[in-house]
């Protein structure tokens, strides 16, 4: 599993363990929903500074969201 698959796919659990629906947790990260969307399903490579607020969105460590699998 490449690295851009193993961020989107630890970003839709963290969101879903939260109870998050993708919208929501885009308003929080300052993102559109699409772009969401995008980087949740791997078709994005988003950067670090969006990494970042994903991460304060989900209240987690940026490190988490590049945990393996």
């Amino acid at each position: 599993m490449n690295l851009r698959d193993r961020v989107a796919l630890n970003i839709q659990d963290l969101r879903r363990a939260r109870g998050l629906s993708q919208e929501e947790l885009a308003h929080r990260a300052d993102v559109s929903r699409g772009h969401m969307g995008k980087v949740e399903n791997a078709k994005f490579a988003a950067s670090l500074d969006l990494l970042e607020r994903i991460a304060k969105a989900l209240n987690v460590d940026p490190e988490e969201l590049f945990a393996k699998r």
